[in-house]
């Protein structure tokens, strides 16, 4: 379990980094508008797939694995993993962590959403909150 552990963790910090480059580029951006350039167009999309890409590997793999580390019975819903990864530190705010959740689900099917900009401007907002973890094996 340890080793897997490990091996989820780095795999998160890599997505991490690329997430990281992503916001970079996005941040520099002129505002999202219907006039925006194919390439504006690809760095948002760009964006938006580390976005959903990092927070689903950390919450899905990151977050459970500590929990099954901590407690190996530990079988509970999204939500109940983010408030104990709130409760032991692993995440600042599970509300926060929530609404990433619900982004990436958007974020991963966004050929649907009519708020593009919304949405991109949202995901920017969020985006520290996924850069700032850091996440060791026994945290």
């Amino acid at each position: 379990m340890q080793y897997l552990l490990a091996e989820h963790i780095e795999k998160f910090k890599k997505s991490q980094q690329h997430l990281a480059y992503s916001y970079r580029k996005v941040t520099s951006l002129p505002t999202f508008s219907e006039q925006s350039t194919e390439e504006e167009l690809e760095v948002l999309e760009s964006f938006a797939s580390r976005f959903a890409r990092a927070s689903e590997m950390y919450v899905s793999r990151v977050l459970r694995g500590l929990a099954l580390e901590n407690d190996p019975a530990f079988r509970c819903s999204i939500i109940d993993l983010l408030h104990m990864g709130e409760k032991y530190g692993w995440i600042a705010n599970a509300h926060v962590w929530r609404r990433i959740r619900e982004l990436r689900n958007v974020a991963a099917h966004e050929y649907c959403v009519d708020d593009l900009a919304s949405l991109y401007r949202e995901l920017i907002a969020l985006t520290p909150h996924i850069l700032e973890i850091t996440v060791q094996p026994n945290a």
